[in-house]
């Protein structure tokens, strides 16, 4: 196993065993290599120019030359229960079902949201203990559910290099 990939089944074991609210656990994690990497690249360019949204392309180059990238994903998240109003309903069960996005499903309980938050800086800690070049990008995310690469409502895309200088600064 390359030491990259290593790194990315570390990250994603630092996902998995974060904390989540009530004990309910809604994190997917899959690594992405290879060919996959190009496609990702391929696609973030394309939704670029199908949206009219600024740097996919520039952060998928990013993706296309890293060693690999890793996908943190929201899925099928149940309500948390809490009736807090952190949604924007003052009951739990007020909160609508998913719905299609334009680029990712909602709307979702705040506490999913915030499990999904704790599982990415999770995964960065360990990258970072690891002194692994990393960059947490939405618009990863994007064109990992487009593609299908990884279930969820809502996606984030981590990709990681080990080179002598960090790619994804100074773009």
């Amino acid at each position: 196993m390359d030491v990259i990939e290593l790194a990315a089944e570390l990250m994603s074991l630092s996902a998995r065993t974060a904390p989540k609210a009530s004990g309910q656990d809604f994190i997917e994690t899959k690594i992405v290599t290879g060919d996959d990497l190009k496609r990702l690249n391929e696609d973030m360019v394309k939704y670029g120019i199908e949206s009219g949204k600024k740097n996919f392309d520039r952060d998928g180059k990013n993706v296309e030359r890293s060693g690999a990238v890793l996908l943190i994903s929201l899925n099928k998240p149940k309500k948390a229960g809490l009736n807090c109003g952190a949604c924007g309903y003052n009951k739990c069960d007020k909160l609508p079902d998913f719905k299609p996005g334009t680029e990712f499903d909602g709307p979702i309980c705040a506490w999913r949201l915030i499990d999904l938050g704790i599982a990415i800086g999770s995964a960065v800690k360990t990258a970072s203990m690891l002194n692994v070049d990393n960059r947490i990008m939405y618009r990863i995310g994007i064109s990992a559910k487009r593609l299908n690469l990884i279930d969820g409502e809502i996606v984030v895309g981590i990709p990681l290099s080990a080179t002598g200088k960090n790619i994804y600064f100074d773009r």
